[in-house]
C-alpha cells in the first residue's frame, strides 16, 4: 500500500509515499518507548521549552502549511494558514499552564499525608483524520507530549505531505527524535499497533465506524482511548433571534472547511414563524458564496477532499429529495475536473430523510421547520450524535440555560458557531465518542491518575 495525495481541484497526483516496512515500525514503537522513559522525567521548563518553540515555528510556516493544507485536501488558503496559527496557541497554552495541570491535588484523610498526582502512560498512538490535518494533530500531540509521553501519528492517507511536515515541525522545535513520530501504516497494521504491549492509549477522530472499530480493539486489549467522531449539529434558531447575525453565523459555521467539518452547523431547526425569513435570508447567503480555486482570497468554497466523500454527499442529497425534502439551492455535481460540490440547500427536511438522521459532511444546509422552542429542542436532541449545538436567541439566559441542560451534546454555544479552544473541554456524547481533549481535560486523558498515601 501508497499513501498517495491528489490535488481535489482536478484529481491529479501530488506525491506518494511507501508505506513504513512492518520490521521499522516495530522499532520505532521502541524507540518511542525509550524516548519517553526519559522525557517523562525531564523538568517541564524543558518541555515548555520545545512547547514555545513550537509555537513560534507554526507562526513562522503558517503560510508554508496552509498552502500544504490546500493542496492536499482542498481547504481555502486562509483557512489553511488560520488552522496553523491556531495550532501555535495550543503550544503556547500548554507550555504556560502544562505545569499547574499536572500539579499533585492533595487532601486530607487518614494519612500524615495524601494526595493524587499526574504521571504519563507512555506511547500513544493518534488516528487522526484529514479534514484538519494540522490542528487534529496538535490537539492530541501537544497536551500528550507536555504530559510525558510519546506520540505515534497514523495520518489520514490523502494527506501524507501533512504527516510529514509535521513530524519535522516536532524535531525542529527540540523535542527528543522519537519522541514523535509519523508511520505510514493502513488499517490492519494499525490494529497491531493498538495490540503491541508498549503502546498503552489512542486518541482517533474519525466516523463512528472507525471509533466503533478502534474501541473495540482498544477495550479487548484494556488500553485506553478517547474518541472524536461525528456529528450533525443543530442550530437552534428562536422567534427573538437576531436573524442577519444568525443567519451570517450558520452560514459561516456551515461552509467553513468547504463544510467539511464535525462541528460544522449543519440542521437548521427554525421555529416556525420566522422560518421563512431565515430561509429567504439564508439562499441569499448561500448563494453568494464564491464557490472556486482554494488558492483564491475570493473564495469560500473550495473542492471536496475526495471524490466518494463528494459522491456520497451527493448521493445523500438525491435521497433526501427523492424523500420528501425541496431542493432549493444547489445540488447539481459540476461538470468539471476536480471534486466540486456547490452550496446547497434543503427545505422542508423531516424525519426519515438523510438530511435529517445522518452527517452530511459538505456544504449542504438542511432547514427543519419546529412548532415552538420546545419542539426545536426535541428536533434537536433527536440524533444519534451528540457532538456540538448553537442557539440562537435574543434571550442570553434562556439560551444559556437550553445550552447548560437541555441539549445533549459535548459543546454548547449560544448565539456563535461551535468551536474549538485549547482552554476548553471537547468532545462528545453519543455517537459522536467519548473523553475529551484540550483544556486540563485533555492534558490528563492520557495520564495515570495514581493515588499516594503516606503514613
Amino acid at each position: 500500500m501508497s499513501f498517495i495525495a491528489i490535488d481535489p481541484t482536478n484529481g491529479k497526483t501530488l506525491s506518494e509515499h511507501p508505506a513504513t516496512p512492518p520490521a521499522e515500525v516495530a522499532k520505532i514503537v521502541e524507540r518511542a518507548h525509550a524516548a519517553h522513559i526519559s522525557w517523562r522525567d525531564t523538568p517541564f521548563s524543558r518541555r515548555a521549552e520545545s512547547l514555545e518553540i513550537l509555537g513560534g515555528l507554526l507562526r513562522e510556516r503558517a503560510d508554508e502549511y496552509g498552502r500544504l493544507m490546500t493542496q492536499e485536501m482542498g481547504k481555502p488558503l486562509s483557512q489553511g494558514v488560520g488552522e496553523a496559527e491556531k495550532c501555535a496557541l495550543a503550544a503556547d497554552y500548554y507550555a504556560e499552564h502544562g505545569e499547574a495541570f499536572l500539579t499533585p491535588e492533595t487532601v486530607v484523610t487518614d494519612a500524615t499525608r495524601s494526595y493524587w498526582t499526574y504521571r504519563p502512560l507512555g506511547v500513544v498512538l493518534g488516528i487522526m483524520p484529514w479534514n484538519f490535518p494540522f490542528w487534529q494533530v496538535m490537539r492530541w500531540a501537544t497536551p500528550a507530549l507536555a504530559a510525558g509521553n510519546a506520540a505515534l501519528l497514523k495520518h489520514a492517507p490523502n494527506v501524507p505531505g501533512c504527516a510529514l511536515a509535521l513530524e519535522t515541525l516536532f524535531h525542529d522545535a527540540g523535542f527528543p527524535p522519537d519522541l514523535f513520530r509519523n508511520l505510514f501504516i493502513d488499517t490492519d497494521a494499525t490494529g497491531d499497533l493498538i495490540d503491541h504491549p508498549l503502546v498503552q492509549g489512542v486518541s482517533l477522530t474519525g466516523s463512528v465506524r472507525a471509533g466503533k472499530a478502534v474501541a473495540a480493539r482498544a477495550g479487548a486489549a484494556l488500553k485506553k482511548s478517547v474518541l472524536e467522531l461525528g456529528g450533525s449539529d443543530p442550530s437552534i434558531v428562536l422567534t427573538d433571534a437576531d436573524l442577519d447575525a444568525a443567519v451570517s453565523s450558520c452560514v459561516f459555521g456551515r461552509l467553513l472547511n468547504s463544510g467539511q467539518s464535525c462541528i460544522a452547523a449543519k440542521r437548521f431547526i427554525v421555529v416556525d414563524e420566522v422560518a421563512d425569513d431565515f430561509t429567504s435570508k439564508l439562499l441569499t447567503h448561500m448563494k453568494a458564496a464564491v464557490m472556486g480555486d482554494p488558492m483564491d482570497d475570493d473564495t469560500v468554497v473550495g473542492p471536496m477532499a475526495r471524490e466518494d466523500l463528494r459522491d456520497g454527499l451527493h448521493d445523500q442529497v438525491r435521497r433526501s429529495v427523492d424523500a420528501g425534502a425541496t431542493l432549493a439551492l444547489g445540488g447539481e455535481v459540476p461538470e468539471q475536473a476536480g471534486w466540486w460540490y456547490p452550496p446547497t440547500v434543503l427545505t422542508d427536511v423531516g424525519p426519515g430523510m438523510p438530511a435529517y438522521a445522518e452527517e452530511l459532511f459538505g456544504p449542504v444546509a438542511a432547514v427543519i421547520r419546529a412548532a415552538d422552542t420546545a419542539d426545536a429542542i426535541r428536533i434537536a436532541n433527536d440524533t444519534r450524535y451528540g457532538l456540538g449545538a448553537a442557539i440562537y436567541t435574543g434571550d442570553a439566559k434562556l439560551g444559556e440555560r437550553i445550552a447548560a441542560e437541555l441539549i445533549d451534546a459535548g459543546n454548547c454555544f449560544v448565539n456563535g458557531i461551535v468551536k474549538s479552544d485549547p482552554r476548553l473541554p471537547f468532545g462528545g456524547i453519543k455517537d459522536s465518542g467519548y473523553g475529551r481533549e484540550l483544556s486540563p481535560l485533555g492534558l490528563r486523558e492520557f495520564t495515570n491518575i495514581k493515588t499516594v498515601w503516606v503514613k
